[in-house]
């Protein structure tokens, strides 16, 4: 039987964060198998992990799509490989991806990511998707993955409503709507919305915050920063931006350890598409089902 674990990721109680199935293998397995557990476990993402050597190899599905990076699920890997002692939680893990190697890091219970920065270029908002997201925008941005939209408050983020079939049909992964943050001790809030690789709203998103980290550097004079994304389960992230690099700190909460009892046509002569740099793959087009990061 295949171990599967279901954790809560950027948060530090069950049932907030963002959810992410984690599915330990033994040896790679055929992408399509992967990706209709993905579609049974019907999480935002599913992180599926293969022992290779002094690292992992790691790749991640949503419902519907593969991705090229997340941040969410590689946190929630990490916490499950150290919780379940499949991994020494005194040395880092490295996972190699499809956007290079990523490393993660534990300090008592708060985890650390090394992820890419996906620094945003302010462009102006398309009238669809200001129309869309029925908001007023004081600024907006794009970098390669997602458009970036800044309201003028924290109460705007928190009460758009927005069409999600239109913003399906934007050319991009998704929208980070983004606002100065009302709250003690959190610099900015954010929402996100990916309905085109089958996340209508995701809970909380650690590839946004890769350009959300620089996006609020820029605006506050500051590296080291605190997000809050107000989805309906919310979380935590701690950004820290490094030049090309982002770190993104937070906590996990792990809410069901199981197993796949019919695990059905895995073997697979080859395991996704590492890279040994730290580029990203996939440039700005992403249309659905296509690969894309979340």
């Amino acid at each position: 039987m295949v171990p599967l674990f279901i954790v809560d990721a950027f948060t530090d109680r069950p049932f907030r964060g963002n959810p992410a199935g984690v599915v330990v293998l033994d040896a790679p397995a055929e992408a399509s198998w992967m990706q209709a557990v993905a579609g049974e476990v019907n999480l935002p993402e599913t992180a599926f992990l293969v022992p290779a050597g002094d690292h992992w190899a790691l790749r991640w599905f949503t419902p519907t799509a593969e991705v090229d990076l997340c941040g969410h699920a590689t946190l929630a890997s990490a916490h499950a490989l150290w919780e379940d002692a499949r991994a020494d939680p005194e040395h880092p893990l490295v996972f190699a991806t499809a956007s290079g190697p990523l490393t993660a890091t534990r300090a008592g219970d708060r985890i650390t990511l090394d992820f890419p920065a996906e620094p945003a270029v302010a462009a102006p908002a398309p009238g669809a998707l200001c129309d869309a997201l029925g908001v007023t925008p004081v600024a907006s941005a794009r970098n390669r993955l997602d458009w970036l939209v800044e309201v003028a408050g924290e109460e705007e983020v928190a009460a758009a409503a927005p069409d999600i079939a239109r913003l399906a049909a934007l050319t991009a992964r998704g929208v980070i709507l983004t606002a100065p943050s009302d709250r003690d001790g959190v610099d900015f809030v954010s929402r996100f919305f990916a309905p085109a690789i089958g996340v209508p709203e995701d809970p909380v998103t650690g590839s946004a915050h890769c350009a959300l980290g620089p996006w609020w550097a820029a605006r506050l004079g500051r590296e080291a920063l605190i997000g809050f994304q107000c989805s309906r389960r919310g979380g935590t992230v701690a950004v820290t931006v490094r030049g090309k690099r982002v770190e993104l700190g937070g906590s996990a909460v792990t809410v069901v350890r199981g197993s796949l009892v019919d695990a059905g046509p895995m073997p697979s002569s080859a395991y996704g598409r590492p890279r040994p740099d730290g580029d990203g793959v996939g440039v700005g087009d992403v249309s659905p089902p296509g690969r894309s990061r979340s």
